[in-house]
């Protein structure tokens, strides 16, 4: 009679644990992850949004869900957005995209998880991978971003001119064969008695005339 009441014992838990299992993969199953698109292209200072799907459910509190966005590179894991328990935690993103990432929370109780990337940089290149775990499920999904450096050449700075600009005529008055003076009026301010007047503009060409002061 022992024998046979830990047997039966021992085939409830066991029955226990399967039925566990199964409505465990059932849950799981029911719990799907997907992307909208396996990849993206884009040049570099430009902005780019990248979507994820998962299943949601009505009756469920949103401070189940828990999200870990991540760029994955050949050389480091770099946190692009982060949720736990229904908030967004800020903290958690890595330094390189500070104040590059916008999400959108709208989209997020509709199942969908909307990260707009800010001015793009050729090292935002890389693997994207959106982990979820609720408790009616867990999953993932991946894309992949394609950053090109812009092929736009840069604009040549303005020629600053460093030639003072023509402000009219200059007047040089000669008497005898020596320099007097200069003004900027046409009129003869010296009274030689024999002057020649040079006209000479500041682009270099003279025109000359001569008049004779008593």
């Amino acid at each position: 009679m022992l024998f046979l009441k830990i047997s039966s014992t021992w085939e409830k838990m066991i029955c226990r644990i399967l039925l566990l299992i199964i409505l465990t993969s059932r849950v799981s199953g029911s719990f799907v992850v997907n992307v909208t698109q396996t990849s993206y292209q884009a040049e570099e200072n430009h902005n780019i949004t990248l979507e994820w799907m998962f299943t949601t459910k009505p009756d469920r509190s949103p401070k189940t869900l828990n999200i870990l966005c991540e760029l994955i590179t050949e050389h480091t894991d770099s946190v692009l957005y982060r949720v736990q328990e229904g908030v967004e935690v800020s903290e958690s993103q890595d330094e390189k995209f500070s104040g590059r990432v916008e999400s959108d929370k709208d989209a997020l109780g509709e199942g969908r998880i909307r990260l707009q990337l800010f001015r793009l940089r050729t090292d935002d290149s890389g693997l994207y991978l959106c982990e979820l775990k609720t408790d009616y499920g867990f999953g993932s999904a991946r894309c992949r971003l394609s950053i090109s450096a812009s092929d736009d050449p840069k604009r040549p700075s303005p020629t600053v001119n460093t030639q003072p600009e023509s402000r009219g005529w200059l007047n040089l008055w000669v008497c005898s064969g020596r320099f007097v003076g200069a003004s900027t009026s046409v009129r003869a301010e010296k009274h030689c008695l024999q002057s020649t007047a040079i006209i000479k503009n500041t682009d270099g060409n003279i025109q000359s005339s001569c008049h004779v002061y008593h």
